[in-house]
């Protein structure tokens, strides 16, 4: 059985995490807290970084911060997961999708000025696969109509766009470290990234239940009490914990995962050059992270008759989102604007293989030697 994924393990999560269950701080803003939180914000130069207990709930404090609010509306993709628009439509915004380019499935940010209205108030960039956006034009756009934009970098850790890490660019971001991406905090967890100080003070309220207890901690008032809204965002120093020991070995890490999304290149590339599949296309301003490996196929049909391949070959290769503007919730607390040229049909033709740190060559080859024959058919 080769797994779709398998979360990483480098070696000091144990320990670490035993060290923070012996601590006398273990519900969260511990040492492992603040520590993974000073390596976000050297390593990206980002003025304020927050845990989370998922991206969801990083997504969830952004829309806080904007004062999202009834007949507010934001404009994202379709090809996103679920929780980009749960964040914003559960303060009550309409949300707006937009279609996507169909050689990166990111935002296609020529149509995002069109579906601008006066009810608009954030644009929501989604980097798939850990490939940004085109994000000179959506800031400049953002700017030009006095518009906030919020980085759903979910799985933008380590990427850049034009040299700025993913997450950096807007004016709030969010990582996720679900088991699936290239670090975790132990099953799930998240990070706000603040770029613009005006929200530095407000997050860490929200975070807290809406309570100054953060300032409290810091000796900075004598007592503390309810200042705004907010809810429990705040994650168990377990996660961070975890994710401290993967932060110390996230160079090698990442060189491992690129070596391996390399190595499907190479290997996949001449049924590429055939017009069997496509593979994925990374812009020049873009450095990827090795999130994923997709590629896609001829159609719909096509595609799920590859994976029953890869099912009988007990190799867990998947399909990815369902675009959101055509379920159920989608069309009750949205609607697509313009027209749905590529982000159903992309959506349909694609899959993604597995990757993970710690898969093998021997596993690469085989997952290969799959389409290999099935191309030969």
């Amino acid at each position: 059985m080769i797994h779709f994924n398998k979360p990483p393990l480098t070696g000091n999560e144990e320990k670490y995490v035993l060290e923070a269950m012996k601590s006398l701080k273990i519900s969260g803003d511990g040492a492992f807290g603040k520590r993974c939180q000073e390596w976000f914000e050297k390593r990206y130069a980002c003025p304020k970084t927050l845990l989370t207990p998922s991206c969801t709930h990083a997504l969830e404090m952004a829309a806080l911060l904007l004062e999202i609010k009834e007949g507010d509306e934001v404009i994202m993709p379709s090809y996103t997961f679920v929780s980009t628009a749960d964040a914003f439509a559960l303060r009550g915004a309409k949300i707006v999708f937009v279609d996507i380019h169909p050689e990166t499935m990111n935002i296609d940010e020529r149509l995002i000025e069109a579906a601008i209205t006066p009810k608009t108030k954030a644009i929501v960039p989604v980097h798939y696969a850990g490939v940004g956006c085109n994000m000179d034009d959506i800031m400049d756009i953002a700017n030009r109509h006095n518009l906030f934009v919020v980085e759903d970098a979910a799985q933008g850790f380590e990427s850049t766009y034009k040299g700025k890490p993913l997450g950096t660019i807007g004016h709030l971001g969010a990582f996720s470290f679900h088991e699936t991406k290239n670090v975790t905090s132990g099953g799930e967890g998240g990070l706000l990234l603040i770029n613009d100080e005006r929200f530095s003070h407000r997050a860490e309220i929200i975070r807290e239940k809406g309570t100054n207890r953060s300032q409290f901690f810091r000796g900075m008032v004598d007592k503390y009490g309810w200042m705004d809204i907010g809810s429990s965002y705040l994650p168990s120093e377990l996660q961070a914990a975890y994710l401290w020991g993967e932060l110390e070995m996230v160079d090698v890490i990442q060189t491992y995962r690129l070596n391996a999304w390399k190595n499907y290149y190479e290997r996949l590339e001449p049924l590429a050059k055939r017009g069997i599949i496509e593979l994925a296309f990374i812009p020049d301003e873009c450095q990827h992270n090795a999130h994923m490996f997709y590629l896609k196929v001829k159609d719909l049909a096509e595609r799920t008759a590859l994976l029953e391949k890869f099912k009988e070959a007990n190799i867990g290769a998947v399909f990815h989102y369902v675009p959101l503007h055509s379920a159920p919730a989608g069309i009750k607390f949205g609607r697509m604007f313009g027209e749905d040229l590529y982000t159903t049909k992309e959506s349909e033709r694609l899959i993604r293989l597995p990757l993970y740190y710690g898969i093998t060559l021997e596993e690469i080859d085989a997952v290969c030697e799959i389409l290999v024959k099935w191309s030969a058919q």
